[in-house]
């Protein structure tokens, strides 16, 4: 998509003068990201899903498919296909395959949806400790708690932002998260 007013720039390059190609370059080796719809290859494993990520970033990561999937709790779940997942499960493959590639942007969209809440917990601990690390996370989400372990918020209604800055009533641990 292109914006409708105002740039998108992306370490200096001007998205909306790119062609498909840059635009496919960039995007492959500057954003991950976790779709709400999880876009998992049903012929390939968790692991295979999650390789699949960083082959085709081109960035050279510290991170292997099994650490990743280690991190979010599916290292026994490896080797099973996308519908021998739950929904969790596959969101969660989706997640590390986000987290395994060393692009310096992560966009989440409601990465805790299917999720129960310790495990939804774990997971945006690793997203909180990828934005320590210097990596920009931003998270999309109708799940208003989670805002407040944000550094900023930025709220939108009918499509118009209405705020922009820190959590409305102050940012809150991990720990003292709530839904």
């Amino acid at each position: 998509d292109t914006p409708s007013e105002g740039k998108v720039k992306i370490g200096g390059f001007d998205l909306s003068t790119g062609n498909r190609s840059s635009l496919s370059r960039i995007r492959r080796s500057t954003v991950s990201f976790v779709f709400q719809s999880f876009n998992l290859f049903p012929g390939l494993t968790a692991e295979e899903n999650v390789q699949f990520g960083l082959d085709v970033s081109g960035n050279k990561s510290k991170f292997t498919a099994g650490h990743v999937l280690s991190d979010v709790g599916l290292e026994n779940r490896s080797t099973h296909f996308p519908h021998e997942l739950s929904g969790g499960e596959q969101q969660r493959v989706a997640i590390a395959r986000a987290l395994a590639t060393s692009n310096p942007i992560l966009l989440a969209d409601e990465p805790t949806g299917e999720l129960d809440f310790e495990t939804g917990k774990q997971i945006l601990k690793l997203l909180v400790s990828q934005a320590n690390m210097n990596r920009a996370v931003l998270v999309v989400s109708h799940n208003r708690e989670i805002a407040q372990i944000a550094d900023r918020v930025i709220q939108l209604s009918s499509g118009q932002i209405v705020s922009d800055g820190p959590p409305i009533n102050g940012k809150k641990d991990m720990d003292e998260l709530r839904w």
